[in-house]
């Protein structure tokens, strides 16, 4: 940038000095042609129209250099201004994510609202920082066991890792509904695959594309009214309490190997293929799309199939 700068203030310099010669030339002229005769008055308006050309060409180039010089200082504030904004986000990003990692559930509950600040005021960062996210419940975790109210919970530390994991899908879960534009995260995807989520609740939300490949979900898991505009892969996903799909809208979805051991409900017109997976059988409420019906497999278990 400075050798740009330093470059436009030479050519200034340069036409500044044509500028000069340019005069001298033409007061030369003046004295030369100047002898008295009737025609040196036409020959001074020929030399006063040039001597007009010249100092006009001048001026304009000089203009020109002038808007030139404000357009790569004005460009380079923004670029400052730009480099100035990654870096404020990346040690943003960097302290969130230590916070991630503490040993205190407090501090790593601190670092999951950070970050939802930080997806929230930089659109560009949003897709990593789900990601991000997304990697965290991923983690191996094993839900304590359910304790009667009251009770005093012998394993707090499983309890704490529970609710943080909670918090985060709940973050995730609010950002992802068109219904609140203000607050929605357009164009997400989700990787969520081989995780354990605890009462997940995906309701009313959009997604492009989610991955739940193997993933086991404990108590309910609601999605009723969400879209997913791409694929939705639940292959291998184990799911042991309330599986509630009413009014799913799938692009591409699969469930190949999935396992539902509790209540189930895709509704009646949503357009899902169940093939190759498989319930419990007993007596639980389910209600499957159209043209899907249980046929027995292995002990205990029923797998689904589509009557053409």
């Amino acid at each position: 940038m400075e050798h740009r700068v330093l470059s436009a203030r030479t050519i200034v310099g340069w036409g500044i000095g044509l500028l000069v010669l340019a005069a001298g030339s033409i007061a030369l002229l003046l004295v030369t042609l100047g002898s008295g005769e009737p025609r040196d008055g036409v020959r001074l308006d020929v030399i006063r129209t040039a001597s007009s050309i010249v100092l006009g060409a001048g001026g304009a180039a000089a203009l020109l250099l002038t808007a030139r010089k404000q357009r790569y200082t004005e460009l380079d504030l923004v670029q400052k201004d730009h480099d100035a904004t990654e870096r404020r986000v990346t040690e943003l990003y960097g302290k969130a994510a230590d916070q991630l990692g503490s040993d205190k559930a407090p501090v790593r509950l601190a670092g999951l609202y950070a970050l939802e600040r930080l997806a929230q005021g930089n659109p560009a960062h949003r897709q990593t920082i789900v990601n991000l996210l997304c990697a965290y419940l991923r983690m191996p975790f094993t839900p304590p066991p359910e304790v009667r109210a009251h009770a005093v919970p012998r394993d707090a530390v499983r309890f704490q890792e529970q609710e943080v994991r909670q918090t985060a899908l709940g973050l995730l879960a609010g950002h992802l509904r068109p219904d609140r534009p203000e607050v929605f995260w357009s164009d997400i995807e989700l990787d969520l695959s081989h995780a354990t989520l605890v009462k997940l609740t995906l309701t009313h939300a959009r997604v492009r594309q989610a991955s739940f490949v193997g993933t086991t979900f404990v108590g309910p898991a609601t999605f009723r009214g969400t879209e997913f505009t791409g694929q939705a892969d639940f292959r291998e996903a184990q799911f042991r309490g309330l599986a509630d799909f009413r009014r799913v809208g799938f692009g591409d979805a699969v469930f190949r190997g999935a396992r539902f051991a509790g209540e189930t409900d895709f509704g009646v017109r949503t357009p899902a293929s169940l093939a190759g997976a498989r319930t419990k059988v007993g007596d639980v409420r389910r209600k499957w799309p159209d043209g899907w019906t249980e046929r027995p497999a292995e002990e205990g278990w029923a797998v689904l199939v589509h009557e053409s």
